[in-house]
């Protein structure tokens, strides 16, 4: 198990996004982003690259999460979904926000179907140390 910082050392981090960005993110969606998460932009608004030795991934600054959401139509494809970024490819990374508990899960952009998500993790840690162990 690692931290977040040893997990991203392959990772172009950006600056940490600025509090009223990420205020201003959470009232375009309509909804409060998960602590562990909000953690995360505090210290990276989002960046790509490796994670560990494994997969890649690129995670959206955010301010452009509003955009992106509308942009695939999460909210008709993919109800309850909500994408904060990929794996550079056709795989998109998000929240399960249909219940209390977020689970961080992937699924493909094409379909954008529950059906096809994968649960990657409970915690932002924990999604980070998957894509670490995925080859």
């Amino acid at each position: 198990m690692g931290t977040i910082a040893s997990l991203l050392t392959n990772f172009a981090k950006r600056p940490a996004a600025t509090k009223a960005a990420i205020e201003d993110c959470e009232r375009a969606l309509g909804t409060k982003l998960p602590e562990d998460y909000r953690d995360f932009l505090n210290f990276s608004n989002g960046g790509e690259g490796f994670i560990g030795s494994g997969s890649y991934c690129a995670l959206y600054q955010v301010e452009d999460l509003p955009s992106r959401n509308e942009g695939y139509e999460v909210k008709t494809q993919a109800p309850g979904f909500l994408l904060i970024g990929s794996d550079g490819g056709g795989e998109a990374f998000g929240f399960d926000m249909r219940s209390e508990r977020c689970v961080y899960v992937q699924m493909p952009f094409m379909p954008l179907e529950w059906e096809y998500a994968r649960p990657l993790g409970s915690s932002f840690l924990e999604f980070l140390e998957h894509l670490a162990d995925m080859q």
